[in-house]
């Protein structure tokens, strides 16, 4: 004698009953979504209910997920599409933006070699108009007149210019260089009649202090020979100037004009302007910011990047 066993499946709708020879195979989805298929005996089924009634031994009811309708899989397929191809616009943007640098880098270097050319034409006489002036940054100029040492500034730390020492020690990581000043000083132009400031140049800094080098402090009128250089903007992390203590951090003209009177007007005086135990003069580096190498570096190694992930996520898993 059989003993009757009876399982609730609910339901929510029948998927199949099959007939194999004494059994039917009895296919259902209960509220949750889970896949129920039972194999019983064809004489105690009850098609149809959602109540499976059977005779044991031999009933097996085995969960299984639900088969995915053919309109979810296309909405499916057509999200990965759109998120495939949005995703690539991340390397070929970074790839235009590294293009971009490369085209702007070689901008910036024939710049950078263009104002080093004005540093060597002749000179030309020092002009007054501030729009005159902005145009010659870089520019060889001449006037005459007299310093006056009694108001020196001191633009500190500073490292000598000197191309031969600088090519010398290209690679080192320590540089044999001895840091000191730069030493400003008022220039009184006689044949303008106005007061400007002239980078005399660089000196060591146990020879900051006027009296360690008297012998080169000019009391004659002389002629000079420099470089137009413009107000300069504080670059991060570079202190502020300490006006009080006399230590400029870089080259503020409108507050060192106020704190020795003079025009916002700045030359650095050419190496010809050098005297025995004076500043030594031609200290003009020509500096613009070129950072173009490392954004070049950024963007191509985020397009390589990005490219690498794009193609194993949506290339080589399509193809395995």
């Amino acid at each position: 004698m059989f003993a009757v066993k009876s399982f609730w499946v609910p339901s929510v709708r029948l998927a199949c009953t099959l007939r194999t020879h004494d059994r039917f195979i009895y296919a259902s989805h209960n509220a949750f979504g889970h896949k129920f298929t039972a194999c019983l005996p064809s004489s105690k089924t009850r098609e149809g209910t959602g109540h499976v009634t059977a005779v044991s031994p031999g009933v097996c009811v085995t969960p299984c997920r639900p088969h995915t309708s053919m309109s979810a899989q296309e909405e499916h397929r057509e999200k990965d599409l759109f998120l495939k191809w949005l995703l690539l616009l991340i390397p070929i943007t970074a790839f235009g933006l590294g293009t971009w640098q490369v085209q702007r880098r070689k901008w910036k270097l024939k710049l950078i070699e263009e104002l080093q050319k004005r540093t060597c034409v002749e000179p030309v006489d020092l002009p007054l108009d501030p729009m005159e002036l902005k145009a010659l940054e870089y520019r060889r100029v001449k006037v005459r007149g007299r310093f006056d040492h009694s108001k020196e500034l001191y633009v500190m730390p500073r490292s000598q210019v000197d191309p031969e020492r600088e090519s010398r020690d290209a690679g080192r990581i320590m540089s044999s260089g001895d840091s000191g000043a730069n030493v400003i000083t008022p220039f009184y132009c006689s044949d303008l009649g106005v007061t400007i400031l002239v980078n005399r140049g660089f000196v060591p800094r146990k020879k900051v202090k006027p009296e360690t080098r008297e012998k080169g402090q000019i009391a004659d009128e002389v002629e000079l020979v420099g470089i137009v250089r413009l107000t300069e903007m504080r670059k991060p992390f570079v202190p502020q100037n300490d006006i009080e203590g006399n230590h400029w951090h870089y080259r503020d003209l409108e507050a060192m004009a106020r704190v020795t009177g003079t025009e916002p007007i700045f030359i650095d005086a050419d190496f010809g302007s050098t005297v025995p135990g004076g500043p030594i003069g031609g200290q003009t580096r020509v500096t613009l910011r070129n950072e173009h190498m490392q954004y070049i570096i950024t963007w191509y190694g985020l397009c390589a990047a990005s490219s690498y992930l794009w193609y194993m996520k949506f290339i080589r898993r399509a193809v395995m």
